[in-house]
């Protein structure tokens, strides 16, 4: 019997054109892709790509079991889709900060609401204090963003680094009072970075007041301000100071989802569910030995 999990590896390996970019759009590690594919190619008992030295080619039994593995995948889809159709009904007010907003929430939302069609489904950006303020007024049901050592009840989805972003191009001879690139207030990641400074005794200034997470990074990648930012988000461009630049530690970032005690829990809880099934990091999957 073909493994889903491996299919649906294997498939996303072709569609991305990368074991790289296919562990990311799966929320998995390269060498989890890589043995994914190596159990497939054992359970057929053939070769289905070939390495080239630039990346890969699909062999003609590759092609064969992909056009297999598409229909495999989209009737397991359809089935689940069927299966999980609810009688949930009702407006659901969703507050997501922005640094969570990306392509898998909005497949996991999509397909909700597909599977929910009873349901009005709004979404509302901002920064994860503001949500959860707006949360206790009744104004959003769930919200999902990061807190930095809160102690707001709410389902832990995962957690990662806060780190001092720097330009890569940049001298890391930093200047003094220290520049910084900050949301505003209510941000957790604002109020951690200046409470560590202030307890470190480091002079800072606020170079940029930012309204969304493209400034931020432009401040940050132009040289002309550092920010506090999770590990996950530093993408090209950007780096990690070490502790030996005079910068005090950072807490944890915590990613949860928080809920209206006050809201239908069952829709709640189904929406829940399907957010983390698309959105958290997955841990890795032993290889066999």
């Amino acid at each position: 019997m073909l493994d889903l999990l491996l299919l649906r590896s294997f498939v996303a390996v072709i569609d991305e054109g990368s074991f790289t970019r296919a562990a990311s759009r799966l929320h998995l590690t390269q060498p989890a892709i890589s043995g994914h594919l190596r159990r497939l190619e054992a359970q057929v008992g053939k070769p289905l790509l070939r390495r080239t030295t630039r990346a890969f080619e699909i062999t003609p039994d590759g092609e064969c079991l992909a056009a297999y593995a598409r229909a495999i995948l989209a009737l397991n889809r359809d089935a689940m889709t069927q299966l999980s159709r609810s009688s949930y009904q009702g407006n659901v007010r969703l507050g997501v900060a922005e640094d969570c907003v990306n392509a898998s929430l909005m497949r996991a939302l999509r397909e909700f609401v597909e599977d929910n069609p009873q349901v009005e489904l709004g979404v509302r950006v901002g920064i994860p204090g503001d949500m959860v303020v707006a949360m206790k007024r009744g104004d959003v049901d769930m919200v999902l963003g990061a807190q930095c050592g809160s102690q707001e009840p709410g389902r832990l989805l995962w957690q990662e680094p806060l780190v001092w972003a720097w330009s890569e191009r940049c001298p890391v001879r930093l200047p003094s009072p220290l520049p910084l690139a900050l949301f505003p207030e209510a941000c957790p990641y604002r109020e951690a970075a200046l409470t560590q400074l202030a307890l470190a005794g480091v002079p800072q200034r606020m170079a940029m007041l930012c309204t969304s997470g493209a400034s931020l990074r432009a401040a940050v990648e132009g040289g002309f301000a550092l920010a506090p930012m999770p590990a996950s988000q530093l993408g090209p461009g950007l780096v990690a100071l070490a502790d030996d630049h005079g910068l005090p530690p950072l807490p944890e970032a915590e990613f949860m989802l928080m809920a209206n005690p006050t809201g239908d829990q069952a829709v709640l809880s189904a929406l829940a569910d399907r957010i983390v099934e698309h959105l958290c990091p997955s841990p890795p999957i032993a290889e066999p030995a």
